[in-house]
């Protein structure tokens, strides 16, 4: 590959992540999106970019890039694409991006996702019959019925078992993932990293004084017997993430310290043990062990089955905690990861290696390994 048109990223963003229903109700998703790439393009000091790509899962539909670029104060010859990986959509749009600048297609891309849970449209299929009622569904098939297609929380009860993740090492990790954000949010760790939204300046969810103790009150969420519960897996919520892409020879012309992409990988597994689908991706990007860690909590057996599975060691993973704690806004999520890397290894270290990744909806993973550059 050639050198000079390696990926990297110069500049990362992210809106503060609110529940569902929360703080940031009432902003759709190209209000969400917009302020986050305008942050991000004035944080690199470049005019404009060859294109906006965005993950978002639930709608409305119409193409939700171009309209925030639009609203972000983007020239209108910026075109904009809008990419449904489900929750890997984020991270998706990212490796896309990437690869349009190893192509040799444009220099420059803002790429990550978005997420409204709080102001998606209701989904219905059509009536079967003249006179009768539309039938409201909640999520799109992830895989045919007759091949099996779990909700993610059953799914999320089965991986666990499978992988003999006990309830008391998911709640112990749930522990975790909301005093590292508690302590990241009373740092200041978050600070330079999040664009305000309607006067919203902190995550919503991370809370603290979670204790083993009070953990394991809480019942289980989706299966009777299942380890899986509202306090060890994350929360729906609402936030955008984006990131700056340019190749490396844009980066040297501006002087820019970056993070550059060292290999990405898609890869797909069994939609019954949808959980497990970035397990894959990870063993084929990681060539060794990389300094930080971010991974997509969905749930806390899942995510640990996952980092068994690629063999690292989930004390590493998400210094400042995960979507446990700061929530999963979908579509949005898989860019949250690589805004959280960038602000550890290229803000605040300056120096160090890192892998994002996910498992998404119908089994699909998506993972990427990067290395900080100055």
């Amino acid at each position: 590959m050639n050198a000079d048109l390696t990926p990297v990223v110069v500049a990362a963003r992210r809106t503060p992540i609110g529940n569902a229903g929360g703080a940031l109700r009432h902003f759709t998703v190209d209000e969400l999106a917009a302020p986050v790439l305008r942050g991000v393009l004035d944080d690199s000091g470049l005019g404009s970019v060859d294109d906006v790509l965005l993950g978002n899962v639930f709608g409305p539909g119409g193409n939700p890039a171009r309209i925030a670029a639009l609203r972000a104060g983007l020239p209108d010859s910026v075109p904009g694409v809008t990419i449904d990986r489900q929750c890997a959509s984020g991270l998706a749009a990212i490796t896309l991006a990437a690869a349009m600048i190893r192509a040799g297609e444009g220099e420059a891309y803002l790429a990550g996702g978005v997420e409204s849970a709080s102001t998606a449209p209701l989904r219905a299929w059509r009536p079967e019959g003249a006179g009768e009622p539309p039938r409201y569904y909640t999520r799109a098939p992830f895989a045919p019925a007759e091949i099996g297609d779990p909700d993610m929380g059953p799914a999320a009860d089965l991986v666990a078992a499978e992988a003999g993740i006990s309830r008391e090492r998911q709640d112990a990790f749930a522990v975790r993932s909301h005093a590292r954000a508690v302590r990241a949010q009373l740092t200041g760790r978050f600070a330079a990293e999040l664009v305000p939204v309607g006067g919203v300046e902190r995550d919503e969810r991370p809370r603290a004084g979670f204790t083993m103790e009070r953990l394991a009150r809480f019942p289980p969420a989706f299966t009777s017997d299942g380890t899986a519960t509202a306090a060890n897996s994350c929360g729906i919520s609402d936030g955008a993430a984006a990131v700056l892409l340019v190749s490396e020879t844009l980066r040297r012309r501006h002087g820019l310290p970056g993070l550059r992409l060292l290999s990405s990988a898609t890869s797909a597994v069994d939609p019954n043990r949808l959980g497990l689908g970035a397990v894959p991706a990870m063993r084929s990007v990681l060539d060794r062990t990389p300094d930080v860690v971010e991974f997509n909590e969905a749930f806390a057996g899942q995510t640990l089955a996952c980092l068994d599975g690629a063999g690292i060691d989930e004390h590493t993973v998400s210094p400042d905690g995960g979507a446990i704690a700061l929530g999963h806004p979908w579509g949005a999520s898989g860019a949250v990861l690589v805004v959280r890397l960038f602000a550890t290894l290229v803000r605040l270290r300056g120096s160090g290696s890192g892998l994002a990744a996910l498992s998404a909806g119908g089994g699909v993973g998506v993972a990427t390994a990067w290395e900080a550059v100055s």
